[in-house]
């Protein structure tokens, strides 16, 4: 399923922001909804293909263009589809730019050879070097982070304060995750291989697999979900999830308020880190207005409306940090380089595939 904007107005777009029950899975694509092509931009025109679903983002298309005079096409979908799609086009793709929520979905794009290096001073100095592809085939725009969530009541914070420890026999039951084909978890499966090699990464991968409460299933929601109904003591998930569970309906935050947070790898080498990224498309009609635009997402205002609603860190130095962050703060991160998750990513899904974690 796929969907189809045309950013017609500021207007417009501010009376649609704001949905508080956002899917929970970035690559879950949002229900089809079209609207009528507006006149040609004064300025251009961009066409733009999101692995997001944020009715906010409507406020930041209609926002660049108030700004600019640059039209702003869009077509949602998920990161899978939207690859599959460009395939189909080859050429003739009106992409200008490619968002994707994980820098290995990006590296697929790259790989496939749908992506175009550029060089954008403004970029560089807005984006740490580790949050970027170095021959500027991508550029990260907001961070995210694969944390554990715990039931306090049946485990305690020591014996969660790794991922090694998910694959600890004392979690025997315990543990629920999604499926392994999702992004996350081969990112960070592409992390442990590079770290610790694919013979350590496969034993680990083995003893999580040891101690499933149940098959994977669902996305990162239900995993906090079965956490606060007793269905495990441990889950894993990226922290975003948890934040807008939190900050949510009365119901949501009685499901966190049942939950603790571990930040794994404190004593060692920190959280894992992802992205939301950006990338101009290899064929862009318009590639300078598409610089352009990724250019303004990487200001403190378009860092606000990326990260307002979905619950992700910003990166650029200045922008609000999103309300309910508070909670998640005082961490150390990685600094694996993310250009190599992607590298990863087929020896990861084989280790999976290996481990029995389906």
């Amino acid at each position: 399923m796929k969907r189809i904007l045309a950013v017609a107005g500021l207007a417009l777009a501010l009376a649609a922001c704001g949905n508080p029950d956002a899917p929970s899975a970035p690559e879950t694509p949002a229900a089809v909804e079209e609207t009528a092509a507006p006149a040609a931009g004064l300025n251009g025109t961009i066409n733009v293909y999101s692995a997001r679903h944020y009715d906010s983002d409507k406020a930041m298309y209609a926002a660049f263009e108030a700004e600019t005079g640059i039209r702003v096409n869009v077509r949602e979908s998920g990161a899978p589809e939207l690859l599959e799609t460009m395939r189909a086009e080859g050429s003739r793709s009106p992409a200008d730019v490619i968002i994707a929520s994980d820098a290995g979905a990006l590296y697929r794009f790259q790989e496939a050879g749908f992506t175009q290096g550029v060089t954008s001073e403004k970029l560089s100095a807005a984006i740490p070097a580790q949050l970027r592809e170095k021959d500027g085939h991508w550029f990260g725009l907001t961070k995210r982070y694969r944390i554990i969530v715990y039931d306090p009541q049946v485990v305690s914070a020591d014996e969660v304060a790794t991922y090694a420890d998910l694959a600890d026999p004392r979690l025997k039951g315990e543990v629920c995750v999604r499926s392994s084909t999702n992004i996350y978890n081969l990112s960070l499966m592409g992390e442990l291989i590079g770290r610790n090699g694919p013979e350590a990464a496969e034993e680990w991968a083995k003893g999580v697999v040891a101690n499933f409460a149940r098959k994977p299933q669902g996305g990162d929601t239900a995993q906090i979900e079965a956490v606060a109904a007793g269905e495990c003591a441990v889950a894993l998930v990226n922290h975003y999830y948890w934040v807008r569970l939190a900050t949510g309906t009365p119901e949501e935050r009685l499901k966190t308020a049942k939950t603790q947070l571990s930040f794994p790898d404190q004593n060692g080498n920190g959280t894992h880190v992802n992205v939301v990224a950006a990338a101009v498309a290899a064929n862009a009609p318009s590639p300078d207005l598409a610089i352009q635009f990724i250019e303004y997402l990487a200001t403190p205002k378009g860092q606000e409306l990326l990260t307002t609603e979905n619950k992700d860190f910003p990166i650029v130095a200045g922008a609000t940090v999103p309300a309910g962050l508070e909670q998640v703060t005082g961490f150390e991160e990685s600094d694996f380089p993310l250009t190599e998750l992607g590298t990863h990513q087929a020896e990861a899904q084989a280790i999976f595939d290996r481990a029995g974690w389906n």
